[in-house]
C-alpha cells in the first residue's frame, strides 16, 4: 500500500512512527549498522561500535524494534544466565511506504472469534492458547542452571515479553516477584476484549515460567484496559 492510499489518521501514524524511530542521527547509524550485519547484532556490539553505554544502545535498538524496523529474538544460552537479544533488520520494500501495524485488527478478530463462547470458557481457552505459546517460547530459550531460580526465570520472561512488544520489566513488590508491562501490543483490541486478551497474556507468562522454572500461578492484578497505568502480574 502506498503512502497516498492511507487515510489521514493512518498517514499521521506512519509519519509519527518513522520520526520516532529515525529522528535521532545515532539511531539512524545504528539501524544501518544492524542492516549491514546481516546475521544480527547484540546490544553490546552496538555499544562498542558507537562508544555508547549498553543501556543507551539497548534503548535505540528497542525504539527501532517497537517501530517495526528490527526483529528481536532471544539467543540460545551456552551457559547459565539471562539470554541475550539478537536484533536483525526487517526487510522493507523499495517504495519506503510505512503503513501502520495491523495488530489491533488481528487481535480484535481473534478475540471476537473466541468470544463466541461463554465468557468463562472464552477466558479459559484464551489462557490455554497463551500458555501453549509460552511453553513453546521457553523451550526455544533453553534455560541453563541460572534460570532455576524464580528471580532469573521472571527476568527472562520480562525480556521475552519485551521482545513481543510489552516493554516489560521485573521488580519485587511486597515480597513477591512482579512483572510490569508498560505497553500492550494488542492496543485498542485489549480495551474491547480485556477478559480474552489479558487471559492470553497471563497464559503466556504461566507457560514461560513453567518451562523456565516450574509450575506457578501468575495473576494479573492491574491492567491498562482496566484503567490502570500499567499491566501488573504477580508471580
Amino acid at each position: 500500500m502506498a503512502a497516498t492510499d492511507l487515510s489521514p489518521d493512518e498517514f499521521a501514524a506512519a509519519i509519527s512512527a518513522v520520526t520516532s524511530a529515525f529522528g535521532d542521527p545515532t539511531r539512524r547509524s545504528i539501524y544501518l549498522f544492524v542492516r549491514a550485519s546481516g546475521s544480527g547484532v547484540k546490544a553490546a556490539e552496538v555499544a562498542e561500535q558507537f562508544d555508547l553505554h549498553p543501556n543507551v544502545a539497548r534503548h535505540h535498538l528497542e525504539k527501532l524494534a517497537s517501530g517495526g524496523y528490527l526483529d528481536v529474538e532471544l539467543a540460545r544460552l551456552e551457559s547459565a544466565g539471562r539470554p541475550s537479544k539478537i536484533y536483525r533488520a526487517v526487510a522493507l520494500d523499495t517504495r519506503l511506504a510505512f503503513p501502520p501495524r495491523r495488530d489491533d485488527l488481528l487481535g480484535t478478530l481473534l478475540a471476537r472469534a473466541i468470544e463466541s463462547l461463554p465468557r468463562d470458557a472464552a477466558a479459559a481457552l484464551a489462557e490455554e492458547v497463551g500458555y501453549d505459546y509460552g511453553v513453546a517460547l521457553a523451550s526455544r530459550m533453553e534455560p541453563g542452571e541460572g534460570h532455576r531460580s524464580a528471580k532469573a526465570a521472571v527476568a527472562a520472561v520480562a525480556d521475552a515479553l519485551t521482545a513481543h512488544g510489552f516493554a516489560a520489566h521485573a521488580v519485587a513488590r511486597g515480597g513477591k516477584l512482579t512483572l510490569i508491562s508498560e505497553q500492550c501490543p494488542f492496543g485498542a483490541a485489549a480495551e474491547r476484549f480485556p477478559h480474552v486478551l489479558c487471559a492470553v497474556d497471563q497464559g503466556m507468562i504461566r507457560g514461560m515460567l513453567e518451562g523456565l522454572y516450574g509450575a506457578t500461578q501468575p495473576r494479573i492484578e492491574e491492567s491498562r484496559p482496566g484503567g490502570d497505568d500499567h499491566c501488573v502480574t504477580r508471580v
